[in-house]
């Protein structure tokens, strides 16, 4: 059983695409989701693959990482997979909050009480702080529970197209839910004085169904081309669409650790997630297209302790 845990933020700065492959609808190249709530998410191997990477990097040369460390944590390479496993797990990025565009406030962050109560139950499975107020879901489909004025135009609240009713019956809950995850989700620096203090007055929690089509239909689709060198026009079957969660999404997952399990290199589990926590209040790449800078996220390590 696993002796430590950690939560980790994943709050994205610019678009992450993190591929599922061929797609069979009109995008060519969607994200990963999960099969029955349609909700993005990025898969364990993914990120666990990106936190390897990182810790083995040159540029984390002097993070205190030795090699047999990175081997202890993350396990031997494929070639000697049957030697022992590593002593971290990491678990799936799931979706908290998703940005949608408002017709007050630029934008919105959502959520709804189906994705707050799954984020709350992975806190309570990691014995981890959880002291926030979640409502009841709202009374219809067309009511969302808001915090203040910020995201209501006139009488309304209005995202992309679409038309609710703003109750404020819950305001003080959805201002302490925006709190506690601008408290402990975000970077405390500087440049993240804004996003802390906006965080509460544009979250709003959606009906289930409104949310669902929220980040099944409104995330980034970037169309690419590539040319002919000489004539300058789009090479035959070279165009194609790239699906992207958009800038200012929030996820979370588990991390969970073992003693390590090679004796060449003693760690208590303690000591593993100690090691991965020097990766906190950092950013890093996660997902396709590197070079036009995609997919660049900051890193919040929660374990309960002070901030």
């Amino acid at each position: 059983m696993f002796q430590a845990t950690n939560l980790l933020f994943i709050y994205v700065e610019t678009p992450l695409h993190a591929g599922s492959g061929r797609g069979l609808g009109s995008v060519d190249l969607p994200i990963q989701r999960e099969r029955i709530t349609q909700y993005p998410l990025i898969q364990a191997s993914s990120l666990k693959g990106r936190l390897r990477a990182l810790a083995g990097s040159n540029q984390n040369a002097n993070n205190g990482f030795s090699r047999e460390e990175v081997v202890a944590i993350f396990g031997p390479e494929t070639e000697g997979a049957s030697e022992h496993a590593g002593a971290l797990s990491c678990g799936d990025a799931a979706l908290l909050l998703f940005p949608v565009r408002s017709l007050a406030g630029v934008f919105a962050w959502t959520t709804s009480v189906l994705a707050l109560q799954r984020f709350q139950r992975t806190l309570q499975a990691l014995a981890l702080p959880n002291d926030f107020p979640i409502p009841p879901e709202p009374t219809d489909e067309s009511t969302a529970w808001v915090a203040g004025e910020d995201l209501i135009a006139g009488d309304s609240l209005v995202l992309e197209e679409f038309s609710f009713n703003p109750d404020k019956s819950h305001a003080q809950k959805v201002q302490d839910i925006g709190t506690w995850i601008a408290a402990h989700a975000l970077l405390d620096s500087s440049d993240y004085a804004y996003w802390r203090t906006a965080l509460p007055k544009k979250l709003c929690i959606l009906p289930e169904n409104a949310f669902r089509d929220f980040v099944t239909y409104g995330t980034e689709i970037q169309t690419h081309i590539r040319l002919d060198p000489q004539k300058k026009t789009v090479l035959s079957g070279a165009l194609w669409t790239t699906e992207s969660l958009p800038a200012d999404c929030l996820l979370y997952a588990p991390l969970l650790a073992t003693d390590s399990r090679t004796e060449k290199t003693p760690l208590t589990a303690a000591q593993v997630l100690e090691k991965m926590r020097r990766f906190d209040r950092q950013r890093t790449q996660l997902g396709g297209d590197e070079t036009t800078a995609q997919g660049i996220v900051s890193l919040r390590f929660f374990h309960g302790g002070e901030r």
